[in-house]
């Protein structure tokens, strides 16, 4: 310390005697410049110490240098494709040392001796030479049996022997029992739609002749009232509450026990017969006729359909 202040001291390469007046700035001026050199080295330190717990820096150059160099038009450094070429290679030296298990290589040997034609040497193929069998003939007298040796047929898995048809024969008994079910279904649901329609058709058909049993009705009132006719010659014959309310009620009910009741269709059929008959007139023709020949000759029919 007595030396230090005897003989002075060295502060960023300049001399300063204890004798000079600026010496406390000076050191004073070092002193802050190494303060704030070791706040930057503790500040590095802490900032590295951070990022190695988070997660990996993709901009770092250690993660750069992992990653294959592929972008598209830049060719890829000498090194990186010789070396991905051996891995390929040793790759490929891997798969075709390896040790076959025991089943493939009886796989192997059984699809080549299958893939090769029987050799002179075999002893059966002799024989048949023998009795003038030729290569590629087919067995039989006439040559026209099997050529080729029946081909083999590996079991793998521990089903009996058999059982692969009777599963076979359930699975095309289910499929015939199911399309027996589709088809009846199918059959069931033409018949039903049938039906329907047969019935909307007969309705129509009830209401046609209900309408025209009306209308009938009407005219039969009309022309027997043009030709001074006071009853009906049938309750029926006209629409009903026209007939005449002070008929006996026990001859009414006398006659319903005696007649049964005529369908729509039958009163119809009478109603237009008299009304041609007595009347000459035609209901769908809506006309009146002179006469039965004129009635005859210019009326289609005397039915509806005939009308159409």
């Amino acid at each position: 310390m007595m030396e230090l202040l005897t003989r002075g001291f060295l502060v960023d390469g300049r001399k300063f005697s204890t004798n000079e007046p600026n010496i406390g700035g000076a050191i004073s001026e070092h002193l802050f410049k190494l303060i704030l050199s070791l706040f930057f080295i503790v500040l590095l330190f802490f900032l590295q110490f951070a990022m190695s717990d988070e997660e990996e820096d993709y901009m770092s150059d250690a993660f750069l240098s992992k990653i294959q160099d592929v972008k598209p038009g830049v060719n890829m450094v000498r090194s990186v494709k010789e070396a991905i070429r051996k891995e390929e290679k040793q790759k490929e030296k891997n798969i075709q040392n390896r040790q076959k298990s025991y089943k493939e290589q009886e796989k192997e040997s059984r699809e080549a001796a299958l893939q090769s034609s029987i050799s002179t040497q075999n002893k059966g193929f002799a024989l048949l030479q023998k009795m003038g069998y030729k290569a590629g003939q087919g067995l039989g007298k006439e040559g026209a049996g099997r050529v080729d040796p029946i081909p083999l047929s590996i079991k793998a898995d521990r089903g009996g022997i058999g059982l692969e048809e009777v599963k076979k024969r359930k699975a095309e008994e289910e499929l015939h029992h199911y399309r027996q079910k589709v088809r009846a279904k199918q059959q069931n649901e033409a018949k039903s739609l049938e039906d329907f329609r047969s019935r909307v058709r007969t309705e129509r058909e009830e209401r046609k002749i209900e309408g025209d049993l009306r209308r009938s009705q009407r005219s039969c009132e009309q022309l027997d009232n043009q030709k001074g006719i006071t009853a009906p010659r049938e309750p029926w014959y006209w629409p009903k509450g026209d007939v005449d309310d002070e008929e006996d009620p026990v001859e009414e009910e006398d006659e319903e026990e005696e007649i049964p009741e005529l369908n729509p269709s039958d009163k119809l059929e009478i109603i237009t017969s008299y009304l041609r008959g007595v009347h000459f007139y035609c209901l769908w023709c809506g006309t009146t006729y002179n006469d039965e020949e004129d009635l005859a000759s210019n009326c289609p029919g005397d039915t509806a359909a005939d009308h159409e």
